[in-house]
């Protein structure tokens, strides 16, 4: 391996690195976790427990003035909260009288990692209403209490009234199946309450419960998504707290989304104006983040305010069934690595998935079929090296002739015998940069894929997460309190195929060593990172061993040596006209050695 050929792989494993560090957490992030499980910790040495889940039966006993009854809506300032239950074979909708809101959602079909009902959010971190004025007071309908009038077993009718003849009713209707849940706001007489040209402005927040074995994996996929309407879908900082104003365009619907899954909320007619917020409570070892909407939406032509919650996985082909786009919440990778995923691996992937085959035996195939379709180019770089290596008796004789005193020279009759021999020096690298981008694609393809989520394999409990052989409680920077087995295995036969290449390319010296730090430093960054992934990378090296153990058979050196010669014996064509790459890069050391030159 010659120097151009070290700088392009080294130039390779820059731009990995630099990709795993821009994804990395922050010094910050990781100073809040940190906080975070030493406030856990000590809440828990003093005996303290969180608080529960399930959201009170009834509201907290009020005081309110005797005036304040008689005022506007004097009949729903005070009351006790009732819960009323929609429910289908997907979701358990649970609603509360308190605000007319969706108190809380449990998905059926799922488990947290722990085995528990999955319930996306309850309780007092999530609120949803308007504010109405009268007789110059704002009212906020999330602390006022509504009244059931009309219920029925997947649909229900919570009136706010004013006045016989002033009211808003929400109506929600849950389908016999799917994870939606329509919600229709319909004022009554309240067109001076609400003003504002008939503009409703809804709040709605939400903290969302954990539901991974990883907090910090989990935050990172987290955060409030959006899209404009007949635009693309945007979403605020994964890494960071973040607010938001939208008001140049229409808002079609809003998410506040976990890493697998969704609570959206979708206007028909669209949000006029959107202020948006994420941010992370370090304190809490229970919810994810804490996420926040202000949306401004008009009515349509009937006067109400039609809307429509998803409750729901992150799987891809579901989201896509609900329309609306909401499967560009899943994270593909950026740039060409997002349609990579999208229309070659994930096609694949559904299409053996369609087999109903263990997961691990998916992955395998998969990388079968990626390795036989990236065979050619595997080929051609193999018999690069090959080439390169068969020259470098005579590139050492070269350069025992010249010497390292002079590079540029050096570097022109290395050049002048790659023409002679017909060998291109980076036709070892140029193979394996094209291959990059599916591999990188990969890397963001595995953490999102919902599939993996909770599915076993051999002694991987779930390819959504890392396998712990080996944990402690104190976090180790890089490493943090676990080892990966899988990680573990990755890495070993990462290093096993830098020994056999090194032997294969015949790299001496510095260029020799390398190697073995890139997957060292991969280890710790893929730690904590789904086993599926790291699973797919071993597969991988494995695999590379056999199609490199195939072609040696198919190579002969004596063969590539006896073609070179031949090569170098051919008279050069005066009439060939060089690339425009080596032309370029002749004219470039013939300026160095000018430039050496005059130096001297």
């Amino acid at each position: 391996m010659d120097r151009n050929t070290f700088t392009g792989l080294f130039l390779i494993m820059l731009i990995m690195v630099g990709g795993f560090y821009l994804i990395k957490p922050s010094a910050e992030e990781i100073k809040k976790e940190k906080e975070r499980t030493e406030a856990a910790a000590a809440a828990s040495k003093n005996g303290k427990k969180p608080a529960a889940n399930k959201a009170v039966a009834t509201a907290a006993p009020q005081t309110v003035d005797s005036a304040a009854l008689k005022g506007p809506f004097g009949t729903a300032i005070a009351g006790k909260a009732q819960q009323i239950v929609l429910e289908n074979s997907d979701v358990k909708v649970e609603l509360s009288t308190l605000g007319g809101k969706v108190e809380s959602v449990e998905l059926k079909g799922y488990k947290t990692f722990d085995k528990k009902a999955l319930v996306l959010f309850d309780g007092d971190g999530n609120t949803f209403g308007t504010t109405v004025s009268a007789a110059g007071r704002n009212f906020n309908t999330a602390t006022l209490y509504f009244a059931p009038v009309q219920a029925s077993k997947n649909n229900v009718t919570l009136r706010l009234s004013y006045s016989p003849t002033q009211y808003i009713d929400y109506t929600y209707t849950l389908a016999e199946k799917g994870f939606k849940l329509d919600l229709n706001i319909k004022p009554t007489g309240m067109d001076a309450l609400i003003g504002n040209n008939g503009v409703l402005n809804l709040n709605w927040a939400a903290s969302l419960h954990k539901q991974e074995k990883d907090m910090t994996q989990e935050r990172q996929f987290s955060t409030v998504y959006y899209k404009l309407l007949n635009d693309n879908v945007e979403h605020l900082s994964v890494s960071e707290d973040e607010q938001k104003d939208v008001t140049d365009k229409k808002v079609e619907w809003v998410s506040f989304k976990q890493h697998f899954f969704s609570n959206v909320l979708i206007s028909k007619t669209g949000f006029d104006k959107a202020k948006l917020a994420v941010s992370t409570d370090v304190n809490t070892q229970t919810d994810v983040k804490q996420m926040k909407a202000d949306l401004a939406v008009a009515k349509d032509a009937s006067g109400a305010y039609p809307l429509e919650f998803y409750f729901g996985p992150n799987r891809f082909s579901t989201l896509k069934d609900q329309g609306y786009d909401l499967q560009d919440q899943v994270d593909m990778g950026w740039g060409p690595l997002k349609y990579i995923n999208r229309f070659a691996v994930l096609p694949i992937f559904n299409a053996l998935n369609a087999f109903n085959w263990n997961y691990g035996i998916i992955i395998l195939v998969l990388t079968i079929l990626l390795k036989v379709v990236l065979s050619p180019l595997t080929y051609k770089s193999y018999l690069s090296m090959a080439k390169m290596r068969v020259l470098k008796p005579e590139m050492d004789e070269i350069k025992a002739k010249v010497g390292e005193d002079n590079p540029t020279l050096l570097q022109q009759e290395y050049l002048k015998l790659y023409k002679k021999a017909g060998v291109n020096p980076l036709g070892g690298c140029l193979p394996l940069l094209l291959q990059m981008p599916i591999v990188i694609a990969f890397f963001r393809f595995f953490p999102s894929l919902f599939e993996l989520r909770g599915e076993s394999f051999l002694w991987m409990k779930d390819l959504s997460t890392y396998d712990a052989v080996i944990s402690w409680g104190q976090t180790i920077p890089v490493l943090g309190n676990h080892i990966s087995l899988m990680c573990l295995l990755m890495t070993i036969s990462t290093l096993i195929y830098t020994y056999f290449n090194n032997q294969l390319s015949g790299a001496t010296g510095q260029m020799k060593y390398i190697g073995y730090i890139t997957p060292l430093i991969f280890f710790g960054m893929l730690n904590s990172y789904p086993a599926g992934l790291n699973y797919y990378y071993f597969l991988a090296n494995m695999l590379t061993f056999g199609q490199q153990y195939l072609i040696r058979l198919m190579v002969d050196d004596k063969k590539i040596h006896a073609k070179i010669q031949e090569n170098k014996a051919k008279p050069e064509d005066p009439k060939k006209k060089k690339s425009g790459f080596s032309a370029r890069l002749e004219e470039m050391m013939r300026q160095q050695q000018q430039a050496q030159q005059k130096k001297k």
